[in-house]
């Protein structure tokens, strides 16, 4: 059977595996004997917008370029846009190299300095300018004063005049070699407005915390983000990597640099700010065989400070989106069913963890642990569709069978951390790398490595593939072996 069919057929068991779970909870529980079910209503809505992001989900099908397409593409200026603070110099330069790789170059890459204080860049500035000019891309590398990410990023816009495209990536982004080519084919649409690329963890085998991470995040993409885009409302680009008309991000920049809330100054959320101007404009995608690399936290006080960050920018996004998306936008009815999954999945969790106890005395039979539990691996099924050779097999189906941990810490964790988000939205600091860099590549000394060859050993250039019924797509990036 193809690879696509066994996720799939796995996929519908493990989802009649959930529903016999929830069924059997509810027999055990005695909820329905005698007395209406009090969260029947809940319940439903709750498994029906699940239903229905499933089925979105699955509809997503990466853009595919022809060659008519790509002599139309080929025809934009491509800018790559950098903001770096205090990163590891051995991630930027690994990022640097990647663009070098590329099958589409981009046409100019420029990179911003936002007054980082643990050092200059001095020696990957130095490595950069001439193997770019080498390369043919025109390049600009500017530092200024520390005015945030959105100053730098700015900064970065105005030096690019002649771009019709602007790619944004991080810093501690490494692009798979054809990452800009399969980013920029969606955009052969001119209703497009932004794209968004597929984040995938550098450091995946660092610590249980990355793996889990790695399957967290990658997962959400390739089900919460790729429902979003089967419908071309995609409501958060990827940081590591986006694609956006250029008039988007031109006629929004005033704006974009004085954004307030509440009276105070917001200095995060850039990402969602940019899909949000690209939302009023047409159609924001996702093309899940743009792939990028990006480190993820190595420690536990990292990611809770970044996903706390995340969710007040979360809530600030939530008011503006309210408030500027037109009823007639798919993005404001994908913003709003997904609010209201929040609140449902939160109620029924409340219900049954802490009201009904308390007033009624009773507790959830042990088989209502298993639905989320089913649903978080029913989900996951799609983190094994990404194939990378530097991980085998049975190294990703291990983390696969790690996700009731990554369910546990989105439950017990992140949940309240996103609860207590909202609640301190107003605080719009930035909360990270103020001491330096919080992931270094290999303990912080730049990786010694050079420009490679399209073709090289597999030991030191792992292959991604993502896997779906229709198509497979092969990818080929240079990491450093940990």
């Amino acid at each position: 059977m193809h690879r696509g069919g066994v996720l799939l057929a796995a996929a519908f068991t493990l989802a009649a595996l959930t529903g016999w779970a929830a069924h059997h909870a509810v027999t055990a529980a005695s909820w329905a004997d005698g007395e209406p079910v009090r969260l029947a209503a809940v319940w439903s809505c709750t498994f029906g917008l699940l239903a229905m992001q499933t089925l979105l989900y699955h509809f997503e099908r990466p853009r595919r370029l022809t060659d008519r397409t790509r002599r139309q593409l080929d025809a934009l200026h491509v800018a790559v846009i950098i903001p770096a603070y205090n990163e590891d110099d051995g991630y930027l330069r690994l990022g640097l190299e990647s663009l070098l790789r590329q099958t589409r170059l981009p046409d100019s890459v420029h990179l911003v300095d936002d007054g980082s204080t643990t050092g200059d860049y001095a020696a990957v500035r130095a490595w950069w300018e001439p193997a770019a000019r080498a390369a043919g891309i025109a390049t600009t590398w500017q530092r200024t004063p520390n005015g945030g990410k959105r100053h730098a990023q700015a900064t970065a816009v105005r030096a690019a005049d002649r771009a019709d495209v602007f790619v944004t990536v991080d810093s501690d982004s490494c692009l798979a070699p054809d990452a800009i080519e399969q980013l920029l084919a969606p955009m052969a649409r001119p209703d497009v407005q932004s794209v968004a690329g597929v984040v995938i963890a550098t450091n995946v085998n660092a610590n249980l915390l990355t793996r889990i991470t790695d399957l967290w995040f990658v997962t959400s993409q390739l089900t919460d983000r790729s429902a979003q885009s089967a419908l071309g409302a995609v409501l958060v680009n990827s940081g590591p990597l986006a694609a956006y008309r250029a008039a988007v991000v031109r006629d929004n920049l005033d704006s974009y640099l004085n954004e307030q809330f509440m009276g105070r100054h917001v200095m995060f959320s850039d990402d969602s700010l940019l899909t949000l101007y690209a939302q009023l404009r047409g159609k924001t995608v996702q093309q899940p065989s743009a792939i990028v690399f990006s480190a993820m936290p190595e420690r536990f006080g990292h990611l809770t400070r970044m996903y706390l960050r995340w969710m007040r920018g979360s809530t600030i996004r939530a008011v503006w989106r309210f408030r500027y998306l037109h009823l007639t936008r798919v993005a404001f009815w994908a913003h709003l069913l997904r609010w209201m999954q929040l609140a449902l999945a939160s109620t029924v969790i409340g219900w049954l963890l802490i009201a009904d106890p308390l007033m009624n005395g009773r507790t959830p039979p042990a088989a209502m642990l298993a639905v989320p539990v089913l649903i978080a691996w029913t989900q996951g099924l799609r983190y094994l569709a990404l194939v990378r050779s530097d991980v085998s097999a049975i190294s990703r189906t291990a983390t696969w069978l790690l996700m009731p941990l990554a369910a546990g810490l989105a439950w017990i964790v992140l949940r309240p951390l996103r609860w207590y988000g909202m609640a301190t939205c107003a605080r719009t600091g930035w909360g990270t790398r103020q001491g330096g860099a919080e992931v270094s590549l290999d303990g912080g000394s730049p990786p010694d490595t050079q420009v490679l060859p399209a073709r090289a050993p597999d030991d030191t250039v792992p292959l991604v593939k993502l896997r779906d019924p229709d198509t497979e797509t092969t990818l080929q990036v240079a990491l450093p072996v940990r």
